[in-house]
């Protein structure tokens, strides 16, 4: 009787042993092909841009943005004051995303009549604990166009409209710092295709600061910052400030803020601000951006 307890007891430890090795031997054959693979951090911002300017962020392939970016404010004089804005400042914007890295926009701008056109390529994605890739970080380069006659007499000379163009590069790095708050800074340098007049710099350093606050599901606070170390001499301007709300409802983004600037392009809000951030009118400017997504490729199934 004992001697077949004991046998009981025996096969019950060797079916234990053998169950044991078999589980070991999945785990470490599934830590050798994963543990190589880098988990990546998601949504830093909720859109490709923060408010102003962009973010390190880029649409899922075959992703089409369609954007309206609208702008109001008062002038001060009183008697030509209108019902909630004397002056409103509109860009109209298409976005594609010909790869997960890879996203190609344009937009025109009925105020200042800018045609601006730009790609953006991510470089590095943020990593999840780890400190290989503490920061995500995307290249931004942009290329505006306006008319010779609504061109600042100021900046640009009288040339032919083929030298209204200006240049806008930035390297954009962020880091979601925590699952509700995102950190971005971004060096920018700006040059003009037109003959700097004026004593004014053909080429010009900023610095962009903004981050973003989550404080619901579905809505943020975000803020930007924009300083120029070497602003335009011939007329006087202001560092660009922005601070805001977005709210995400499905495939729609709606961004709503206040800020001194009034126009779009990159080079003309970052270095051409003539007002400064306060409340005397025509300083401050109330904005909206509703952007819409549209998927033109199937996900695949799993």
């Amino acid at each position: 009787m004992k001697l077949k307890r004991i046998i009981q007891l025996l096969s019950i430890a060797f079916t234990f042993l053998i169950s044991s090795t078999h589980a070991q031997s999945l785990l470490d054959k599934l830590d050798k092909e994963f543990k190589n693979k880098p988990i990546y951090e998601i949504a830093t911002f909720k859109t490709t841009r923060i408010g102003l300017n962009q973010s390190v962020e880029t649409r899922k392939k075959g992703a089409l943005q369609i954007s309206l970016f609208n702008r109001y404010w008062d002038t001060p004089n009183a008697t030509s004051q209108s019902f909630l804005a004397d002056k409103v400042s509109t860009r109209y914007g298409l976005e594609y995303a010909f790869s997960d890295k890879f996203t190609f926009g344009a937009g025109y701008s009925n105020f200042d009549k800018i045609t601006d056109t730009y790609f953006k390529f991510r470089l590095y994605q943020q990593q999840i604990n780890s400190k290989k890739m503490p920061v995500s970080i995307t290249f931004f380069q942009s290329v505006s166009h306006r008319k010779v006659k609504n061109a600042n007499p100021n900046l640009y000379s009288n040339q032919s409209s083929s030298n209204k163009f200006a240049y806008t590069t930035q390297v954009l790095v962020a880091r979601k710092m925590t699952s509700e708050l995102s950190v971005q800074i971004a060096p920018t340098f700006i040059i003009r295709g037109a003959n700097s007049i004026n004593n004014n710099p053909n080429s010009q350093f900023a610095i962009a600061f903004g981050g973003r606050h989550k404080i619901g599901k579905h809505s943020s606070v975000v803020s930007e910052y924009f300083y120029v170390a070497n602003p335009i001499k011939s007329f006087d301007v202001y560092n660009t400030f922005m601070v805001g709300l977005n709210w995400e409802v499905s495939d729609l983004m709606l961004q709503f803020h206040i800020t001194n600037a009034r126009n779009y392009a990159e080079d003309t809000f970052i270095s051409e601000t003539t007002n400064n951030f306060n409340f005397k009118d025509p300083n401050l400017h109330f904005g909206v951006n509703a952007t819409f997504i549209l998927h033109t490729r199937k996900k695949k199934l799993q």
